[in-house]
């Protein structure tokens, strides 16, 4: 008798809407376990079920990502259900201050972007990471922006635009101290999308998520410590 393949199972942080809603949605249709969490339960629950209605395999749980206790539970939770994570999506993100320079910026929202757009990746890797390096295998995607790049750095938007910077410059950081793990970490630019965060505009939701799919499946050969568009590398 053929054993059973087990499903690879992925985490995705702030799925309830926009490109992390987008991206459990198109890993789901991999025939990956999905655990979509959110940090509002009721807008999560509502999501999960959306996708579950129509015949994907997701899962909900409630998760901050500034909160350490809360990602702490999150673990407990995935390490006794399933054994194993295979791969992190970092997408929850705030405040695209559209409404702030560098030279006036308000330092306590500076500080609560950094929280979760840095801090909240960082702690999410520190926790999983163990994990991934127990079963030999890892994917983590840290959703990342343009307005990350030193290369095409303007003013405006400095509370995200920093935390994004050095969210990149994380991914290099982890992406160094793993070589040789089997676990590839990358950071991916979805681009321009039209969200609540994006605004209208942008690109199809389902367009800005395929970067992260790809980055999240990528083959045991694929790159790591990478800025990626679109499956492209992007200047730093």
């Amino acid at each position: 008798m053929e054993k059973q393949k087990i499903k690879k199972t992925a985490l995705v942080t702030g799925g309830n809407k926009g490109i992390g809603f987008e991206t459990c949605r198109q890993l789901s249709q991999l025939n990956l376990t999905v655990i979509l969490t959110a940090r509002d339960v009721i807008k999560g629950e509502a999501a999960t079920k959306q996708l579950t209605d129509n015949g994907l395999d997701i899962i909900h749980y409630q998760l901050d990502v500034s909160n350490k206790n809360n990602i702490e539970q999150v673990f407990d939770k995935i390490e006794q259900q399933f054994g194993h994570l295979d791969i992190l999506i970092n997408n929850a993100a705030i405040l695209y201050d559209t409404d702030q320079s560098a030279i006036n910026a308000d330092m306590e929202q500076v500080s609560k972007a950094l929280v979760t757009n840095l801090f909240g990746p960082w702690l999410m890797c520190q926790t999983f990471v163990p994990l991934m390096v127990k079963n030999g295998y890892g994917r983590i995607v840290n959703v990342s922006s343009g307005a990350g790049s030193l290369h095409y750095m303007e003013g405006g938007t400095p509370a995200y635009g920093i935390s994004k910077v050095a969210l990149n410059a994380l991914t290099k950081k982890i992406a160094a101290e793993l070589r040789g793990t089997g676990i590839l970490i990358n950071s991916v630019d979805p681009g321009w999308v039209a969200t609540d965060m994006g605004g209208h505009g942008g690109r199809p939701v389902k367009e800005g998520a395929k970067g992260i799919v790809w980055a999240a499946t990528l083959p045991d050969s694929g790159p790591s410590g990478g800025f990626f568009y679109d499956g492209k590398p992007e200047p730093w």
